[in-house]
């Protein structure tokens, strides 16, 4: 009975209502409608299975928030079109080509609630497609002659790809600190994140203070977002995480909400952890008492507290600009990144 309520408990933190977002998607849809012109523009090729391949996932809906902060930082600091929608365009492609070769590393079954597209195309298709979209993203980025932009869009293609690896090397590993566990989030995650609302910022011509500012906010913001996925994945359904739930034990990463379980188990526990995710023998039971075991050590409210931390930094970094329909658009993005069920 205890094990139930702490479940009953954990999935009410998950389900807590969202902060609304609707009026910044709202303020964004005439930017959003351009930007989805571009990429479906972009995506085209002669070579039939690329534009296949890629509408398959694009096509499949995501929460585009990266563009999303890409135009909406550009109209924070008073400018936006052109530039903003192209350099908006290229944040989804480099977000959906680190997808298709995330999944294809991983072995994922799902992405976005369809089978993933390597199953489909197979492994070096999605591979190949995947380097078609940086392709296009960097002629983008090309297109609108900000340098500056070019350059923190590339920078974080590279740091994405260090993250990769970074959480490869590191992966089954039970003794990973929650500062290298931070570490590989900040580089796969949250420098897409940092870097879609910076670029926007630039190419809307801001002052290197409103950059830096943005910049911080999206960092805060992809870090609350990563946390609280992670916690979706043992506090979730399969059905509202476009994933399959317990995707990440069954892969052995080792993410904040396992770490937390590991450090608060007892010797039984310690050997349960050793063998379904040290040695990645699994039996069919075993993530039910996995969740079990994260759920009663608290491990998921510990995680969503920490994301609701980061949450509030990304709010705080906005504070130098005026307030505005811009401004609460994003701080309300932040509350939602935490209070998701999805």
């Amino acid at each position: 009975m205890k094990e139930r309520r702490d479940l009953d408990a954990a999935e009410a933190v998950i389900a807590r209502p969202a902060g609304s977002v609707e009026r910044l998607i709202a303020l964004a849809a005439p930017d959003m409608a351009g930007v989805d012109e571009l990429i479906v523009a972009r995506m085209q090729s002669q070579v039939s299975v690329i534009p296949a391949l890629a509408e398959h996932l694009i096509e499949a809906g995501g929460k585009r928030l990266r563009p999303l902060l890409t135009v909406a930082a550009a109209r924070l600091v008073g400018a936006g079109g052109g530039s903003s929608l192209k350099l908006a365009a290229a944040v989804e492609f480099i977000h959906t080509a680190t997808l298709l070769h995330d999944d294809v590393v991983d072995g994922s079954q799902l992405r976005r609630g369809k089978v993933a597209a390597h199953l489909i195309w197979g492994a070096p298709s999605s591979v190949l497609v995947g380097d078609f979209l940086f392709a296009r993203a960097f002629e983008l980025m090309v297109e609108t002659g900000v340098l500056s932009a070019l350059e923190i869009l590339a920078r974080a293609s590279r740091v994405i790809a260090e993250g990769e690896v970074l959480q490869l090397t590191r992966a089954h590993d039970l003794n990973l600190s929650q500062a290298t566990y931070l570490e590989i989030i900040t580089a796969k995650t949250a420098e897409l994140f940092a870097a879609a609302a910076e670029a926007g910022a630039i190419g809307a011509g801001a002052e290197a203070s409103q950059a830096a500012a943005l910049r911080e906010y999206g960092r805060n913001l992809g870090l609350a977002f990563q946390l609280a996925d992670d916690a979706l994945d043992y506090g979730g359904v399969t059905e509202t995480l476009g994933k399959n739930a317990g995707d990440d034990f069954r892969e052995g990463k080792a993410t904040l909400p396992l770490l937390l379980a590991i450090a608060r188990s007892g010797p039984r526990e310690v050997d349960f952890w050793e063998r379904a995710i040290g040695r990645k023998e699994q039996t069919n039971d075993d993530f039910r008492r996995a969740r079990e075991l994260i759920i009663g050590a608290g491990a998921i409210e510990a995680t969503l507290d920490l994301a609701s931390d980061y949450s509030d930094r990304a709010k705080v970094a906005l504070k130098i600009f005026p307030d505005s329909e811009w401004r609460r658009g994003l701080e309300s993005l932040a509350d939602f990144a935490v209070s998701r069920r999805a």
